[in-house]
Formats: C-alpha cells, sequence, structure tokens
C-alpha cells in the first residue's frame, strides 16, 4: 500500500485522478505503476515486463520504475509498504 509521496501532482492524480501536475501523455502508465505499487507487499512486485526496476542510483533503499524517456517514479519500500513516492525527470 501507497503510505505517503513526495510528488504532490502525482498524490492528487492518485487520489483524484486530476493530471494537473503531471505529464499528462504519462497518466495512462502512471495509473498502472501506482495501482500496482498500491497492491504491492514487496518490491519485487513491481518487476514487470517495461518498468524496469532497479535501485535508485544505487540505494539500498529507495527503487525506481521507468514511466517514459527520463522519467521515472521512485520509491522507498518498507515493512510490505511504499512511501515517499515521487516522479521526476533525473536529466
Amino acid at each position: 500500500m501507497i503510505k505517503s509521496f513526495k510528488h504532490k501532482g502525482l498524490e492528487k492524480f492518485f487520489k483524484t485522478g486530476s493530471q494537473k501536475g503531471i505529464q499528462p501523455k504519462h497518466s495512462n502508465k502512471l495509473a498502472r505503476i501506482l495501482d500496482r505499487l498500491d497492491a504491492s507487499t514487496e518490491v519485487n512486485d513491481m518487476k514487470l515486463p517495461g518498468y524496469r526496476l532497479h535501485p535508485w542510483k544505487g540505494s539500498s533503499s529507495f527503487w525506481s520504475v521507468d514511466v517514459s524517456g527520463n522519467w521515472r517514479v521512485v520509491f522507498k519500500f518498507e515493512d510490505s509498504h511504499a512511501y515517499v513516492v515521487d516522479y521526476l525527470d533525473p536529466h
């Protein structure tokens, strides 16, 4: 279950469907990623084709999945929950 967000636009999209604050062209994939993340009980539940689950920049506590191009959803996963869920283009 998703317990907290860092990106307020992503949080609003998750809770209300509002695309304000996210790239509208990413909305379908973001919806799938967030739905799966909310249902996940372990980080490997996010290991799906096209998501490219990997540690975030070598971090042992944060993970990343691909949205599109350079865009990523980054999160911390502990005790069967996702925390500090962020949406960013790091490049």
